[in-house]
């Protein structure tokens, strides 16, 4: 049942509801992990995207790596990285990215990046380098991309697969109607043939996807996104409430309760998913390392019952 306390009366904004309410970071740990991302040079969406966990992802020491800058050539409307005209890539990202990986002993890293549609093959080479350098540094480690959508660079998406990631995530973030006003520069079925094609390439990998809620989608138009990742085969659903960054961001439309985000997961696992997050504070990266654990777990489970 939805309730009217969290639907935000039109121009208003709405309080955080309680169960969004997180502490604000003070550990030592924290602080060293901001310390070594500086030392390093390297940028996180942690940070550029103001992400509510970060204090508890970094007392753990589990950071995720944005890499090709921190300016995005694209200006989402729900995202708070900074837009406009990105400089030069740095040539010694990949190995300060496997640097940090080693420092920060991660048995499992999550990669991310900005979009960059002024680059020829949108940073795909790059995106290779970075996960060649982090294999070669810490060969233990497992890797989780979280890519761009490669628009219009064909074959972009076949070069990052084909550099082996443990897990491919591409978001679809939101329902089909809403992308005119929150992904402009996207496409849904540009971002789902994506899921559908790393399969394709390889049947092996676990891939992964995303959604907001909270944007003005209704319960039907989230349930057929969740038919059309099935359709595509992606194994890793996750769902999280949007957080508006800044007033010059999307609104949001209402705050979806626990018991909502539970009946999401449960109706998700009933179609097929071999994982699901679905909480008000779930993101892509959020308890990454543990929920890669349990997918494995999942997979081995449904072969050995297939067997």
């Amino acid at each position: 049942m939805i309730n009217v306390e969290s639907i935000a009366p039109k121009g208003q904004r709405l309080p955080k509801p309680p169960w969004l309410r997180v502490k604000a970071p003070t550990s030592l740990e924290f602080q060293q992990t901001r310390k070594l991302m500086r030392e390093l040079k390297l940028h996180t969406v942690c940070e550029e995207a103001a992400c509510p966990n970060i204090g508890e992802c970094w007392a753990h020491k589990h950071a995720t790596m944005m890499i090709l800058g921190d300016i995005c050539t694209r200006a989402c409307a729900f995202c708070n990285v900074k837009t406009g005209k990105p400089g030069a890539v740095d040539p010694d990202e990949p190995n300060h990215v496997a640097e940090a990986v080693r420092s920060l002993g991660l048995q499992h890293v999550v990669i991310t990046s900005v979009d960059r549609d002024d680059m020829e093959d949108g940073g795909a080479a790059h995106w290779v380098a970075v996960i060649t350098a982090v294999r070669a540094l810490n060969p233990n480690t497992t890797i989780e991309v979280l890519t761009p959508d490669f628009r219009k660079k064909m074959g972009m998406v076949d070069l990052v697969a084909a550099a082996k990631p443990d897990v491919y995530n591409h978001n679809l973030e939101t329902v089909p109607r809403l992308y005119r006003k929150i992904r402009a520069s996207a496409r849904y079925f540009t971002s789902l043939r994506l899921l559908e094609r790393v399969k394709e390439l390889d049947p092996t990998m676990f891939t992964k996807s995303g959604l907001m809620v909270g944007l003005g989608e209704d319960r039907e138009e989230v349930l057929q996104v969740m038919d059309d990742m099935r359709a595509a085969s992606v194994d890793f659903l996750t769902i999280g409430q949007y957080l508006q960054p800044t007033s010059r961001h999307a609104a949001v439309e209402r705050f979806v309760t626990p018991e909502e985000f539970a009946e999401y997961e449960r109706i998700a696992r009933a179609k097929g998913f071999l994982m699901v997050s679905a909480t008000p504070l779930t993101r892509s990266s959020y308890h990454a390392d543990a929920d890669f654990a349990r997918l494995k777990a999942a997979r081995e489970a449904q072969m050995a019952q297939a067997g």
